[in-house]
């Protein structure tokens, strides 16, 4: 289950909101969640040691939170669209990457820097070791719609919403 909510908010209630996300995605499943059934795998990953059936991840920026239930590991990631950060780039991105944006119109840079970022993001998430994995040993590119990654056994969606002003990308493994 996947839920999307587009809403203003500071920073500490874009954390609430994302955690309210979580609870209604975890309804069907019959889970009266609250954030003290929470454990924290060994790289800071949260999870649910009382149904290890049960997979989640969660996401917040500026305007938006996300949330994914499913029974794989998964990760999601949001962003609101704005410049990229070359140095970023240089630091995460894979070079083919880094060639896919140098070869992108400067004006649609910004928003597939973070199509390509929140993909990374999502799968560190999904892996479950978060930032300490080496975002640039995993690329993403692009072809006929769909998202083509270098490493196996995972599957992607994406999502730009309101004409390109946010991102989310999920993702899970097969299996």
């Amino acid at each position: 289950m996947l839920m999307i909510s587009l809403i203003q908010l500071d920073k500490k209630e874009q954390h609430s909101h994302a955690h309210k996300l979580l609870r209604e995605c975890l309804k069907p499943y019959n889970i009266a969640y609250s954030e003290d059934m929470l454990s924290l795998g060994e790289h800071g990953k949260p999870y649910l040691a009382e149904r290890p059936d049960v997979r989640f991840n969660l996401s917040h920026a500026d305007g938006i939170a996300a949330c994914i239930v499913s029974a794989h590991e998964c990760g999601i990631d949001c962003e609101k669209v704005r410049e990229y950060r070359p140095n970023v780039v240089r630091r995460v991105f894979a070079p083919e990457e880094q060639e896919l944006l140098e070869a992108a119109p400067e004006s649609e840079r910004g928003l597939l820097f973070f199509r390509i970022w929140t993909l990374k993001e999502a799968f560190v998430k999904a892996v479950g070791r978060g930032l300490s994995y080496p975002m640039s040993s995993v690329g993403f590119s692009f072809a006929d719609g769909r998202i083509i990654c270098t490493e196996e056994g995972f599957r992607f969606r994406q999502y730009i919403l309101r004409g390109g002003k946010y991102v989310v990308s999920v993702c899970e493994t097969i299996g």
